[in-house]
């Protein structure tokens, strides 16, 4: 049985003294400033990745207890391959261990995974832990968790665009049918709300190519030791 139910939320809402229509439908957070946590701890940056990675748990739980529609983690980048295969390894391994150990509470939670960015150069234990994850959720009706692994928005636009240029080749799509909705319904956040709030937890006000969007209307920067206090 789901552990959120609507009286649930609107219980959780109300302890927090905001009003239900003030709070945001969809919140996205970039997952930055772990390595430099881990350096000004004098810790190598693998330590500040997994310290990172057990925020999430809590994250993803009161992000569903309060009724969101839709949580988006930035964590990897398609520009973040460039960091040190050491590194980078730790982080797939952070992945892929949290992807199988997460799933009773996605499932408690009524969570519905879903992957945004590219499979292709994910290793097999990434991929695999993160379709099973995604279907063992798929039929949950809660709150969408959006994990954007080997994300990157310029790569996400050329492959949107390739994908409508094939429908107009094939016949599918004419050149005056293209809107916004024929671009939106092409990404791969297609039916997921626009983040109404974005967090960067490194405490800059600044995106990067791997975030969504180009522009923050309003930023709240939050710094690493706050991260924790804030679930």
């Amino acid at each position: 049985m789901s552990g959120v139910t609507p009286e649930s939320i609107t219980a959780a809402r109300e302890a927090l003294g905001i009003p239900s229509e003030r709070f945001p439908a969809s919140v996205a957070i970039i997952m930055d400033g772990n390595g430099r946590w881990a350096r000004s701890q004098n810790m190598p940056r693998q330590f500040g990745h997994k310290e990172g990675s057990k925020q999430v748990h809590p994250i993803v739980k009161e992000s569903a207890r309060l009724g969101l529609a839709a949580l988006t983690l930035y964590s990897f980048s398609s520009e973040n391959w460039l960091r040190p295969a050491a590194e980078v390894n730790t982080l797939m391994h952070l992945y892929a261990e949290y992807l199988v150990h997460e799933r009773p509470t996605l499932m408690k939670y009524n969570v519905r995974l879903r992957h945004l960015g590219r499979r292709e150069g994910l290793p097999a234990v990434v991929v695999e832990a993160l379709d099973e994850s995604i279907r063992v959720s798929s039929k949950n009706t809660g709150m969408t968790l959006c994990m954007a692994i080997n994300y990157g928005s310029r790569a996400e636009v050329a492959e949107a665009v390739r994908g409508i240029a094939r429908q107009v080749a094939e016949g599918r799509l004419k050149v005056e049918e293209i809107n916004e909705s024929t671009i939106s319904d092409s990404f791969s956040t297609a039916g997921i709300p626009d983040p109404d709030l974005l967090i960067r937890t490194a405490g800059e006000m600044r995106v990067s190519e791997g975030d969504n969007g180009e522009l923050i209307i309003e930023g709240y920067p939050i710094v690493y030791e706050k991260y924790a206090s804030c679930t």
